[in-house]
């Protein structure tokens, strides 16, 4: 009741003090954006383009990790020759890597 509160003056800010304020956050989205999102983007469109150019008689692995030759190419599916009349179908977007001509000769 004898002593009155001090109230501490607010210094004054400067023009660009908001700005600098979010320059750290804008820093790391350009970085995230350059180290993780492009490059992730690059590879997805690379792989769209790998199973759309999939045709008949190419040899592919897919996810689970199955080798056969492409008998059939359809809009969607794809059936695979893995051995001598022996053949499944599978969806295009299953296919994980388009091998070079006599891989899977090779292994057997």
């Amino acid at each position: 009741m004898l002593i009155t509160p001090a109230y501490a003056a607010a210094p004054a800010q400067p023009a660009g003090f908001e700005l600098m304020s979010f320059l750290p956050m804008i820093v790391i989205f350009v970085l995230f954006y350059f180290l993780l999102i492009r490059p992730q983007q690059k590879r997805m469109k690379e792989q769209k383009a790998m199973i759309d150019a999939i045709t008949k008689g190419d040899e592919v692995i897919t996810n689970g990790g199955v080798l056969g030759k492409v008998a059939k190419a359809g809009e969607q599916y794809l059936t695979l020759e893995v051995a001598d009349g022996v053949e499944l179908v599978v969806q295009r977007a299953a296919v994980a890597a388009k091998l070079e001509k006599g891989t899977i000769k090779a292994q057997r």
